[in-house]
């Protein structure tokens, strides 16, 4: 079995050659098809999150280790099982579910496996789809994504799941008003996408990078408007008729959170999903005298997976744009993201 290994935080990855894993118990064994570069991957090839103010919070001391085989957004086909393992037969496609948990505990039993703190995530604490093979424990972490192009299927683990969960949360803003979207990479892209499916009002997508702004627009954003303009809280404002009740930041700098502060009105809604890290300082009475919710969103749980997969079924997304790369690039594709020169998705095909 090839994978391409994170073996030291930051530098190049690895290429490292070992038996393939045989699947024990309810183990299943997938031959890789595609594997999702995300921006979550940066952070665990980095090892580390920024916190704001010089403090940096180590992924080791999370209890991810070295080497790591990255990649939790993977579709395989089924090419060996373990003898407990039912409900897949050699052969079939499936799309891996990444955020296993300890499944003991009581966040695992009430469904949201994605916050145990016990994880055993695929990709992060367990080898992931940065490889020719994945072993996944269970069959329950298993979807058939059917005619779904494995490319496209393969980001709906982490940033459909995640755009999904986020846009949840929202509740009936979702379809009642204009929400504001911040950042316009893959996950925000993708929840143009989910939001068209959701019947939603439509969205004003926020975002630096003019190239961005540009596949929102063309992803049906209502408006894309510059971060950094000095106006953007006035554009934002009029673009959603006067009234921002709902924004989810995808993002999660400081300025992006400070921005979506300052654009919500009284009883507004903000969801932070992204770690780009930082910190930011909201006066106490802001919270109570604006009413307003700040809530994080982490990825998104298995039923959510599942109704997400379903709801593509019955209505397929429009496409966002994925660019198929050789694992052997897997390093390059990391590094392209970083600089930000990614629109859309880039998928690692082992068998390019």
């Amino acid at each position: 079995m090839k994978s391409y290994d994170v073996c030291q935080c930051g530098a190049p990855l690895e290429l490292r050659e070992q038996g393939t894993p045989q699947p024990t118990g309810t183990e299943v064994l997938l031959r890789v098809i595609a594997a999702g570069v995300c921006h979550r991957d940066l952070h665990f090839w980095e090892g580390v999150y920024d916190l704001g103010g010089g403090k940096k919070l180590k992924l080791t001391d999370r209890g991810m280790s070295l080497p790591l085989t990255m990649g939790h957004e993977t579709v395989g086909q089924v090419v060996a099982l373990g003898p407990d393992a039912r409900g897949v037969a050699i052969g079939d496609r499936r799309l891996a579910y990444p955020w296993i948990g300890c499944g003991t505990c009581k966040v695992c039993q009430r469904g949201d496996e994605q916050l145990c703190l016990k994880p055993r995530f695929l990709g992060v604490f367990r080898p992931g789809g940065y490889s020719d093979h994945i072993l996944v424990p269970h069959p329950r972490y298993l979807f058939d994504v059917g005619d779904i192009p494995p490319e496209q299927a393969a980001p709906l683990a982490c940033s459909g799941v995640t755009a999904y969960g986020a846009l949840r949360k929202l509740g009936g803003l979702v379809q009642s008003e204009p929400i504001v979207i911040i950042g316009a990479g893959g996950v925000g892209l993708m929840s143009l996408c989910i939001l068209k499916s959701l019947g939603g009002r439509g969205a004003i997508v926020v975002e630096i990078d003019e190239a961005k702004r540009e596949a929102a627009l063309r992803a049906g954003a209502i408006a894309a408007i510059d971060v950094n303009a000095p106006d953007a809280v006035r554009q934002i404002t009029e673009a959603a008729g006067g009234t921002v009740w709902g924004v989810v930041d995808f993002v999660g700098s400081g300025s992006t959170v400070k921005l979506a502060v300052d654009c919500l009105t009284k009883g507004g809604k903000l969801i932070v999903v992204g770690l780009f890290g930082g910190e930011i300082t909201v006066p106490t009475p802001y919270i109570p005298i604006k009413a307003m919710t700040l809530q994080g969103s982490y990825t998104g749980s298995l039923s959510e997976l599942k109704e997400l997969i379903d709801l593509v079924r019955r209505a397929p997304l429009p496409y966002i744009p994925v660019r198929r790369r050789p694992l052997a690039e897997a390093t390059a594709a990391l590094t392209d993201l970083k600089e930000g020169k990614v629109i859309g998705r880039t998928v690692l095909a082992p068998f390019l």
